[in-house]
Protein backbone atom coordinates (compact mmCIF):
# COMPACT_ATOMS: atom_id res chain seq x y z
CA UNK A 1 0.00 0.00 0.00
CA UNK A 2 1.72 3.42 -1.18
CA UNK A 3 1.82 6.15 1.57
CA UNK A 4 -0.94 8.86 1.54
CA UNK A 5 0.02 11.97 -0.88
CA UNK A 6 2.40 10.32 -2.66
CA UNK A 7 1.32 8.61 -5.64
CA UNK A 8 2.63 5.51 -7.83
CA UNK A 9 1.33 5.12 -11.09
CA UNK A 10 1.09 2.20 -13.83
CA UNK A 11 3.28 2.55 -16.93
CA UNK A 12 0.06 3.80 -18.40
CA UNK A 13 -0.94 6.07 -16.15
CA UNK A 14 2.86 7.36 -16.20
CA UNK A 15 2.54 8.17 -19.40
CA UNK A 16 -0.75 10.29 -19.63
CA UNK A 17 0.61 12.20 -16.81
CA UNK A 18 3.59 13.01 -17.92
CA UNK A 19 1.40 14.10 -21.51
CA UNK A 20 -0.90 16.09 -19.12
CA UNK A 21 3.03 17.72 -17.73
CA UNK A 22 4.27 18.55 -20.98
CA UNK A 23 0.83 20.35 -22.30
CA UNK A 24 0.79 22.32 -19.22
CA UNK A 25 4.34 23.28 -19.22
CA UNK A 26 4.40 24.14 -23.12
CA UNK A 27 1.89 26.45 -22.02
CA UNK A 28 3.90 28.31 -19.24
CA UNK A 29 6.56 28.38 -21.55
CA UNK A 30 4.24 29.83 -24.55
CA UNK A 31 3.40 32.72 -21.45
CA UNK A 32 7.34 33.50 -21.27
CA UNK A 33 7.65 31.39 -17.97
CA UNK A 34 11.24 29.64 -17.39
CA UNK A 35 12.03 26.28 -15.26
CA UNK A 36 13.45 26.88 -11.81
CA UNK A 37 14.45 23.20 -10.37
CA UNK A 38 14.64 23.64 -5.87
CA UNK A 39 15.28 20.92 -3.82
CA UNK A 40 12.48 19.12 -2.00
CA UNK A 41 14.78 19.78 1.14
CA UNK A 42 15.53 22.45 2.63
CA UNK A 43 17.45 23.40 6.16
CA UNK A 44 15.03 23.75 9.42
CA UNK A 45 16.39 27.03 10.05
CA UNK A 46 15.35 28.52 6.77
CA UNK A 47 12.15 26.71 6.99
CA UNK A 48 11.12 28.25 10.66
CA UNK A 49 12.71 31.40 9.88
CA UNK A 50 9.97 31.87 7.07
CA UNK A 51 6.85 30.35 8.99
CA UNK A 52 7.29 30.70 12.80
CA UNK A 53 5.90 27.22 14.08
CA UNK A 54 6.14 24.70 11.71
CA UNK A 55 5.72 21.49 13.65
CA UNK A 56 2.30 20.78 11.79
CA UNK A 57 3.82 21.86 7.71
CA UNK A 58 7.40 19.97 7.83
CA UNK A 59 8.24 16.43 7.57
CA UNK A 60 11.90 16.36 9.87
CA UNK A 61 14.32 14.09 7.61
CA UNK A 62 17.65 11.95 9.02
CA UNK A 63 20.17 10.08 7.43
CA UNK A 64 20.27 6.60 8.76
CA UNK A 65 24.17 6.30 8.39
CA UNK A 66 25.02 10.23 9.40
CA UNK A 67 28.69 10.91 9.93
CA UNK A 68 29.97 12.29 12.84
CA UNK A 69 29.55 16.21 12.61
CA UNK A 70 27.11 15.83 9.03
CA UNK A 71 24.52 18.15 9.46
CA UNK A 72 22.43 16.82 7.15
CA UNK A 73 20.35 15.73 10.04
CA UNK A 74 18.87 19.33 9.83
CA UNK A 75 16.93 18.84 6.85
CA UNK A 76 13.04 18.62 6.56
CA UNK A 77 10.84 18.58 3.43
CA UNK A 78 9.19 21.87 2.26
CA UNK A 79 5.67 22.86 2.38
CA UNK A 80 5.37 24.80 -0.62
CA UNK A 81 7.28 26.25 -3.11
CA UNK A 82 7.41 29.88 -1.10
CA UNK A 83 10.86 29.71 1.06
CA UNK A 84 12.77 27.58 -1.79
CA UNK A 85 12.07 29.99 -4.50
CA UNK A 86 12.79 33.42 -2.21
CA UNK A 87 16.33 31.25 -0.74
CA UNK A 88 16.90 30.74 -4.41
CA UNK A 89 16.53 34.26 -5.61
CA UNK A 90 18.64 35.28 -2.67
CA UNK A 91 21.85 33.03 -3.47
CA UNK A 92 21.40 33.51 -7.42
CA UNK A 93 21.09 36.98 -7.09
CA UNK A 94 18.46 36.79 -10.12
CA UNK A 95 16.57 39.97 -10.86
CA UNK A 96 12.67 38.60 -9.92
CA UNK A 97 10.72 41.55 -11.35
CA UNK A 98 8.44 39.93 -14.06
CA UNK A 99 9.98 36.33 -13.64
CA UNK A 100 7.19 33.64 -14.51
CA UNK A 101 8.71 30.35 -13.30
CA UNK A 102 6.72 27.19 -13.08
CA UNK A 103 8.21 23.90 -11.27
CA UNK A 104 7.66 20.25 -12.27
Amino acid sequence: MTISGFPEFLPGEQITFNQVIDVIRKGFERAGAVPIETPAVERIETLSTAKGNISKEVYGLRRLKAEEGDDATDLALHFDLTVPLARYVAEHAIAVHGLMRYNT
